[in-house]
């Protein structure tokens, strides 16, 4: 993180925050979860 005029040291983390964990758990459960089938219906099993 590089200075920012205006925002304090806090200010500057919950922004990182808020933009970089929602991305950063997205990828997460892209690379950890294991892929299922969209319909589980018995029939189409």
């Amino acid at each position: 993180m590089t200075a920012t005029r205006g925002l304090g040291r806090s200010a500057q983390l919950a922004a990182l925050g808020n933009g970089v964990v929602p991305q950063q758990a997205a990828c997460a459960l892209q690379i950890l979860a294991p892929p299922r089938p969209l319909c589980r219906h018995p029939t189409l099993l």
